[in-house]
């Protein structure tokens, strides 16, 4: 069961995620996209297969985002693909490939709905926030 994980260890939610993963009995492919970005086509590969814009994928929060004023509408997808790749940290995480789907987990619980096998117990976030219960559940 290949699960790859886009991840970086200094985020809470990327944290959570793994943990999730973890959970249902998987050990992920774990990618530390910061230090391994993924390639220009690796990159628009995983936009496509998240059915998500280009735009959609970019992290403002601690960010060149506003420096770089990548806010400003006329950006084309592929000015903003550059800027992912001159700065990765630009790239929303943690992103989840799976044989489900692709998705960014965001939050960390939506990695759920890719996972081809249950939890295994109950399972809190770093917050204390029950997530799964102790049957494996999501709680809801």
């Amino acid at each position: 069961m290949n699960i790859t994980l886009y991840h970086n260890p200094d985020c809470g939610t990327s944290r959570n995620v793994l943990a999730l993963i973890r959970n249902a009995g998987i050990e992920p492919i774990i990618i530390e996209y910061l230090k391994t970005p993924p390639s220009r086509a690796e990159l628009r590969a995983l936009i496509d297969s998240m059915g998500i814009s280009v735009r959609d994928l970019l992290r403002r929060k601690g960010t060149p985002y506003d420096d770089l004023q990548l806010d400003t509408p006329a950006m084309t997808d592929a000015y903003l693909i550059d800027a992912m790749m001159a700065h990765p940290i630009l790239i929303n995480r943690p992103i989840v490939v799976s044989p489900l789907g692709t998705k960014l987990c965001r939050p960390s619980e939506t990695v759920l709905d890719i996972l081809p096998a249950p939890q295994q117990g109950a399972f809190f976030k770093e917050d204390g926030e029950q997530v799964v219960d102790e049957n494996g559940k999501r709680n809801i």
